[in-house]
């Protein structure tokens, strides 16, 4: 059983294998930099073949219901699906400033230290622009001014 399960680290980011560098491979150098952007390019065309996929479903689905509670139903369906869509924008906004980050040869490095985030962390999280550290003050500032 153990055999069939992938560890995590094996399991594929949008459809890519995880990234193992060589020894003494460059960090964001040519390799890495390609993974990343294929991590990121397959990001953003899930997130459109949803948002179309979204906009055909809500065309179909323009039929009038005589029961108030089904319409009720329909409108609170069609708000939560249009609020998913609304941070899928947001994120895709996210994915194209990381691809112009990479364009840029800044991506991958924290914004507010400079330091390298880590592959582990960009694959787990492709649009962070914050290290570790960094990322944990900035948590630690917000909750003391919440």
């Amino acid at each position: 059983m153990a055999a069939t399960k992938k560890k995590a680290s094996e399991e594929l980011i949008h459809g890519i294998k995880p990234h193992h560098p060589k020894r003494g491979e460059p960090y964001m150098g040519d390799v890495q930099e390609a993974h990343f952007r294929e991590i990121l390019n397959a990001w953003k065309n899930e997130l459109i073949d949803d948002t179309e996929r979204t906009v055909m479903v809500m065309q179909d689905e323009t039929i009038n219901l005589p029961d108030p509670n089904d319409r009720a139903t329909q409108e609170t369906d069609r708000s939560l699906e249009l609020r998913t869509r609304d941070r899928e924008r947001k994120l895709v906004k996210k994915i194209n400033e990381s691809l112009a980050n990479l364009d840029t040869e800044d991506y991958g490095f924290c914004e507010e230290c400079g330091v390298e985030i880590g592959i582990k962390r960009l694959e787990a999280r492709p649009t962070a622009t914050l290290c570790i550290d960094c990322k944990s003050l900035s948590e630690i500032r917000e909750k003391q001014n919440a």
